[in-house]
C-alpha cells in the first residue's frame, strides 16, 4: 500500500514516526516527510518558516511543491495530511478535484474552531476521514461529518510522568524553540534569567543545527548544560521556561511546572491576534480551559516577556496545583492516537 504523506513540520514527523510503527510492513510512504521514514521528494529543512511574512516569501516554491504532490497522488492508494493547514487544505482540494475517489485522511486537524470557522464545512466536504487529536474538536463539526477523536499523539511518545515534585527547585530547563527567529528573540532573556536565578540550568537545543548555526544563534552558552532529549530532560528537572509550541503541551503532560514565553515578529503577531479568537496561546492552556474553564500555566507574550515578569511568576508559582491539573489533563486526553489512525489508514471501507 502506498500512502501519499504531507508532513511538513518537525512535530508532525515525530507523530508520523510513531504511526509508522503501528502500520504493516508493506505500507510505503511517498511525498513530504522526514528522510528517516523513507525517500521524500523534498528536504524538510527547506520548508522551515516562521510566521506569515516568511510564508509569503516562499509562495512560488510551495505552489510548485503542491503541484508535484497532486501528480504523485495518482500512484497513491490513500492520502495522509498532517497539520500545516496553509499547505495541506489547498492541496486536499486540488487532489479531490483531479481524483475525486482518492481517500484523504487528515490527522492533526487545522484549528478551524479557533479561527476561520468557515473552514469547518470545507473540511467536512473535502476530507474523507478527519482524525481529531482534541477531545472537544468534534463538537464544532456537523453531526454527519466524518470526524472522530483518536487520542493524542504525545501520549504515544511520553511514557514517564511526574507523580511528585521536589521540595526545592534545583534544576531549571530553558527551551527557546526550534525556529531560528524564536531562538534569537528569547535567548537574551533566558541568559539574563539564568544569571538571576543562579540554579543548575539546562538548555535544550535541536539536534539538526550545525555547530556554525548553533554558535550564531545561541552565542556564549557555557553557563548552561546542553541537552538534545526534551522528554527525559523535562522529566528530570524541577521547572522550565518554554517557547510556545508543542513543547508546552509535552511539559503539561509530563507534569513539570513551567512558564510559556513567546516573541513573534510584530507584523505576524498583529495579524494573528486579529485572526485567532483564543484566550490562550499554549496548547495545554487551550485544552484545559475547554475542560476545566481555567488556565494550566502562566503565559507571557511579546513585550510582557521580561526578566522581571518571569521571575515574579516563577516565585509565585503553585507547583502542586499544576501537578494536580497536569494529571487531570492526561485523564482528559485518555490515550495515544497512533493505533487508531493506523486502523483508519489500513481499513478497507
Amino acid at each position: 500500500m502506498k500512502i501519499l504523506v504531507s508532513a511538513l513540520e518537525h512535530s508532525a514527523n515525530v507523530h508520523l514516526k510513531s504511526l509508522k510503527k503501528e502500520l504493516s510492513d508493506d505500507v510505503e510512504f511517498i511525498g513530504i516527510f522526514n528522510k528517516e521514514l523513507g525517500e521524500p521528494i523534498v528536504d524538510l529543512r527547506s520548508l522551515a518558516i516562521m510566521g506569515f511574512v516568511d510564508a509569503l516569501k516562499k509562495l512560488r516554491f510551495f505552489f510548485k511543491l503542491a503541484d508535484e504532490m497532486v501528480e504523485l497522488s495518482q500512484e497513491a492508494d490513500k492520502v495522509l495530511l498532517m497539520d500545516s493547514s496553509g499547505f495541506n487544505l489547498p492541496l486536499a482540494k486540488k487532489i479531490k478535484k483531479k481524483y475525486p475517489d482518492k481517500e484523504i485522511i487528515y490527522y492533526i486537524l487545522p484549528q478551524a474552531w479557533a479561527w476561520k470557522k468557515k473552514r469547518i464545512p470545507v473540511l467536512a466536504r473535502t476530507i474523507d476521514r478527519l482524525a481529531s487529536i482534541l477531545p472537544f474538536e468534534p463538537d464544532y463539526y456537523p453531526k454527519d461529518a466524518p470526524i472522530e477523536y483518536v487520542g493524542h499523539p504525545l501520549l504515544d511518545q511520553i511514557t514517564t510522568f511526574k507523580t511528585k515534585l521536589s521540595a526545592k527547585i534545583k534544576r531549571v530547563v530553558f527551551m527557546p524553540g526550534s525556529r531560528k527567529g524564536e531562538i534569537s528573540k528569547l535567548m537574551p532573556v533566558f541568559k539574563e534569567l539564568q544569571k538571576r536565578l543562579d540554579l543548575n540550568a539546562v538548555l535544550i537545543i535541536p539536534e539538526h543545527f550545525t555547530q556554525q548555526e548553533r554558535d550564531a544563534l545561541y552565542g556564549d552558552i557555557t553557563a548552561f548544560e546542553i541537552s538534545h532529549t526534551p522528554h527525559e530532560t523535562l522529566y528530570e528537572a524541577d521547572f522550565a521556561f518554554i517557547c510556545s509550541g508543542t513543547a508546552t503541551l509535552e511539559a503539561s503532560l509530563i507534569g513539570i511546572p513551567f512558564i510559556l514565553t513567546y516573541i513573534a515578529k510584530p507584523l505576524d503577531y498583529f495579524i494573528a491576534s486579529r485572526l485567532v479568537k483564543l484566550n490562550y496561546l499554549g496548547l495545554g492552556n487551550i485544552m484545559f480551559e475547554k475542560y476545566k474553564n481555567k488556565a494550566l500555566h502562566p503565559e507571557f507574550i511579546q513585550d510582557d516577556v521580561t526578566v522581571e515578569n518571569l521571575i515574579k511568576a516563577y516565585e509565585e508559582y503553585d507547583r502542586e496545583e499544576f501537578l494536580h491539573n497536569s494529571q487531570s489533563l492526561r485523564a482528559y486526553l485518555q490515550h495515544g492516537s497512533s493505533k487508531r489512525v493506523a486502523q483508519i489508514i489500513e481499513s478497507e471501507d
